[in-house]
């Protein structure tokens, strides 16, 4: 519990929490439950990039999308709808009202933990003094801190942003009235889960990826699968392609691609990466080390080089995904608060948002190999369940990564419908260190499209149940 003379002083904190985004309001609040006396402090609006500019406001627009596609197929389940239409703008109102409603909620909750909110932006002034300026004027001493400043879209000389035809991210949530055509450049998890937006209201889509595969990030299986997915719905893909500028005409933008192509759409999507908020925070005057690839150095523990100081999220990790940073949050917070916690990141579920969802987690085949297990996977096609066929949802497949020797599960990949929701029970899986077996014993509902994971595990023990038996020896019984 806090010490009076710090519940006297409006300025002294038990521990100080820079940035109110996906990592830092969630250890402000595990700070507070614990008893601690907690100050908040963001420039911007509560929930960071995540609430407001990224993963809410665009998965709002995506279930606008999911929608109007249902609407296009209807005659398919033998609904007729005559004229039926949408309005990008009022799709738009529909996506700020989400932010603010939600937004509005994690304003009360910080206020119901009790949790002093300081709104403007915090730089260490030693370390264990920040000092605050913006609506908030003030400095305060904290004994411990955690930063979770996040990232914000990277601005590079060649492609400007001048978020009228040039936009990045943030900027493109805004716009109303969709363009014709747009050329998206960087064929990452933003660039493809805007390309599926756009293309499903009917949008001219161009992506250019200068490595040789879309979402580079995932196994190549998962890859293939939505780019053959993309180039059915005439999404335009070119692979090791270098953008070397975007232009603004005026009318359009004009990009010059390497070999001297020059290409024409109305707008231009920049999403080739972000820039860490690391400057001008003050980690020199708290003795905080930055390593040289720009992250924050920080243990198991998210501690940094100066004891008692923690950073969390994009600033201090290679994942950068909002849930990592909210679970790397409550592991300082624990520390931060005298108790002990760990980082973990063999099951960090994945989910990019497109059409179809993919959602993975723990290692593909190819980095189980390379780590030197006797790895194989077994994979099942959602054509191949009862309810996907039901639902008119039968795109894509699962697949699980297990070790042929103790049949435990590395790793899981699924590209479908609902992946972002099926990608949980593997997760758990994983991060319990669960076998092949765990899965097979386990009863799963049907009609639904979770059997997939069970009718996966079988088929990586080659004995399957609703596909055709391949000729081969069975997996060596796991030691268990």
């Amino acid at each position: 519990m806090t010490t009076p003379h710090q519940d006297d002083n409006p300025t002294r904190f038990d521990i100080a929490v820079i940035g109110g985004g996906p990592g830092g309001y969630p250890a402000a609040i595990k700070a507070a439950q614990a008893g601690k006396k907690v100050a908040l402090i963001e420039a911007k609006d509560l929930g960071g990039t995540c609430l407001n500019r990224g993963c809410i406001p665009s998965k709002a627009l995506i279930s606008n999308a999911s929608l109007w596609k249902k609407i296009q197929h209807a005659t398919d389940f033998g609904i007729e709808i005559k004229g039926a239409s949408f309005n990008y703008a009022k799709m738009k109102e529909r996506k700020d009202g989400v932010v603010e409603k939600v937004r509005k909620s994690l304003e009360g909750l910080i206020q119901s933990n009790k949790i002093q909110l300081f709104r403007g932006f915090g730089k260490f002034i030693s370390s264990n003094e920040i000092k605050i300026t913006g609506q908030d004027n003030t400095v305060i001493q904290a004994d411990k801190t955690i930063i979770a400043t996040g990232s914000e879209p990277r601005n590079m000389p060649q492609f400007p942003f001048d978020y009228d035809r040039i936009h990045d991210s943030t900027s493109l949530l805004e716009i109303t009235d969709l363009p014709s055509k747009i050329v998206i450049i960087g064929g990452g998890v933003i660039g493809c889960e805007f390309a599926s937006l756009f293309n499903a209201f009917g949008v001219e889509v161009v992506i250019y990826e200068m490595l040789p595969r879309i979402i580079p990030m995932e196994c190549p299986s998962v890859s293939h699968a939505l780019t053959q997915t993309f180039k059915k719905k005439g999404i335009l893909i070119h692979t090791e392609a270098l953008v070397e500028s975007v232009v603004n005409k005026g009318s359009h933008v004009e990009l010059k691609v390497s070999q001297g192509e020059t290409v024409k759409a109305d707008i231009a999507l920049v999403s080739v990466g972000r820039s860490l908020n690391t400057k001008g925070i003050g980690l020199e005057a708290a003795g905080v080390v930055v390593a040289q690839n720009g992250l924050i150095e920080v243990n198991e523990k998210m501690e940094t080089t100066t004891p008692g100081i923690y950073a969390v999220g994009d600033i201090a990790s290679k994942w950068w995904l909002a849930h990592v940073a909210s679970h790397q949050g409550l592991v300082a917070a624990e520390n931060a608060c005298g108790k002990e916690a760990f980082m973990h990141y063999n099951a960090v579920p994945s989910v990019i948002f497109t059409d179809p969802e993919i959602g993975t987690v723990g290692m593909s085949l190819e980095q189980a190999l390379e780590s030197g297990y006797k790895a194989t996977l077994g994979a099942f096609p959602f054509q191949a369940l009862g309810k996907a066929q039901a639902s008119l949802e039968t795109e894509g497949f699962a697949q699980v990564v297990v070790d042929r020797e103790t049949h435990q599960i590395l790793g899981a990949q699924v590209v479908g419908h609902d992946a972002s929701t099926l990608v949980a029970e593997m997760g758990i899986a994983i991060a319990n260190e669960m076998t092949l077996e765990c899965v097979t014993h386990t009863i799963h509902a049907h009609p639904t499209v979770a059997e997939v994971w069970l009718e996966a595990a079988l088929m990586a023990n080659e004995t399957p149940l609703h596909l055709p038996p391949k000729q081969k020896s069975r997996l060596k019984p796991a030691n268990v």
